[in-house]
């Protein structure tokens, strides 16, 4: 493939991609799916292993076929697997979704654009994998392996166009920052001194504020800072855990929780100081001996929910004020992301399933869980599915996995549980038994590059 080393040209190549055709639903292919990891009621018990032992990336479960599963009859929706986009470049390790735009990152460090599931456009970094993807208005802001933060926007006369605008922290802002003595804080990991306006480990994670004002960026380097998103210039660096911060979310109510390889989730709250903010650490919500591997905020019903290396689930609710709500135990292996949307929570694994929780009066009960990957479930992204009836929710999921694809997922909130097939089962921690689903055929645009194996790690993610 020729490419452009440039961070302001889309690739060279035809970006057109190949034409999905008709998306088959699951229930016209041969059900290929794996078989589901089975409930195991000791699962992050006191005297569980070491989240070494449970490497996100050390285990994969093993394939084996299972019967269709049937659907209860329903004027509502089954969830099913819709297709996959495919371009085995790499591994897919972010995802963010605006409208009929899914932009995903891998370590190719390539940024794809598809559109209507086709391949729409393209655009490069000159190094570091792409960890994190974020939309904030007519900026695309990426995170990646390097510690740094590219900003995109979109051309205003070819919309296929995306001209790399920026770099966090900026030259100008790095310049003046290296003049002071006091910007330097020491790094015991390198034994040197480093501008505290820099991350000096790949970022893992980035987050907005509601008004989009602000930007989040958490790093293995065990830091969060805070940028402002009109000039990009860094307000804030907080030494917030004593691990790699793996997960950042913003929430409600001005707080921000950070999960961390040191098994702790805490809220930091942001004041009005002067004519800005400052962040200040409120709580710990957790503190455990496995890694937090994910966060999600539920905005409407102000949950924050964890996943961590065991496998589990946790939540707190803003209504209990931010006591302990419960445990969702859906995976054998590490929650590798997770998203909440509407009344549904979806929590992706080292596993390779993709469990689908619905929230119904404090309780959770799985609805279904969906397979198709052959590799660990990396990222999820979601949108409403502008498709469905004014009687249903709808919502168009969309996962990428280190088996390098996107899986494109119908999931709807009033759909029943399947019906369970006898020989291959699986229970929520609430005894609920519920089947896995069937894949769908993968259409793929391939690239003639082969892609380099990503580093395995077992705490950062």
């Amino acid at each position: 493939m020729k490419g452009s080393s440039r961070g302001n040209k889309v690739f060279s190549e035809d970006t057109s991609g190949q034409k999905f055709g008709r998306l088959k639903n699951c229930s016209d292919v041969e059900d290929g799916s794996p078989s589901p990891p089975s409930y195991d009621a000791d699962l992050g018990g006191e005297g569980s292993p070491s989240p070494y032992s449970k490497s996100p990336w050390s285990t994969h479960m093993h394939s084996s076929n299972a019967s269709p599963d049937a659907v209860r009859e329903t004027n509502y929706s089954p969830n099913v697997l819709m297709g996959s986009l495919v371009r085995e470049e790499g591994h897919i390790y972010s995802l963010a979704a605006s409208g009929d735009l899914l932009y995903t990152g891998s370590d190719s460090k390539n940024i794809r654009i598809w559109k209507k599931q086709n391949e729409f456009s393209g655009f490069k970094s000159n190094s570091g994998l792409v960890k994190a993807i974020i939309i904030a208005n007519e900026k695309i802001f990426t995170g990646h392996q390097d510690g740094k933060i590219r900003v995109w926007r979109v051309s205003s006369k070819n919309p296929s166009m995306h001209k790399r605008v920026g770099t966090l922290p900026t030259m100008k802002n790095f310049i003046k920052c290296s003049m002071k003595p006091s910007s330097y804080v020491e790094v015991r990991r390198h034994s040197q001194k480093v501008l505290w306006i820099k991350h000096f480990d790949a970022i893992s994670c980035l987050s907005l504020s509601e008004d989009k004002t602000l930007l989040y960026s958490a790093s293995w380097d065990k830091t969060f800072k805070v940028w402002r998103a009109s000039d990009f210039k860094c307000l804030e660096s907080i030494n917030a855990h004593d691990d790699a911060v793996n997960a950042l979310v913003v929430g409600f109510d001005g707080l921000v929780f950070t999960g961390s390889a040191d098994g702790t989730v805490k809220i930091w709250r942001k004041e009005l100081q002067g004519k800005g903010t400052k962040h200040f650490f409120s709580q710990t919500l957790l503190k455990q001996e496995c890694a937090v591997t994910a966060l999600a905020v539920n905005p409407e019903a102000t949950i924050i929910y964890c996943g961590s290396s065991d496998g589990l689930v946790n939540f707190w609710e803003r209504e209990k004020n931010l006591q302990h709500g419960g445990v969702l135990r859906g995976h054998k292996l590490a929650v590798l992301c997770l998203a909440a949307a509407g009344c549904l929570v979806f929590s992706g694994s080292a596993d390779m399933g993709i469990c689908v929780w619905r929230r119904s009066e404090g309780d959770h009960i799985c609805l279904s869980v969906l397979t198709g990957h052959t590799g660990p479930v990396k990222c999820l992204a979601v949108e409403k599915d502008q498709e469905a009836t004014s009687a249903e929710t709808r919502w168009i999921v969309y996962s990428g996995s280190l088996d390098k694809s996107v899986k494109m997922w119908r999931v709807s909130e009033q759909a029943p549980p399947m019906v369970p097939n006898q020989k291959h089962q699986h229970y929520t921690s609430d005894g609920y038994c519920v089947p896995m689903l069937s894949s769908a055929p993968s259409f793929a645009s391939r690239s003639s590059f082969t892609s380099r194996g990503g580093k395995m790690g077992s705490r950062r993610l």
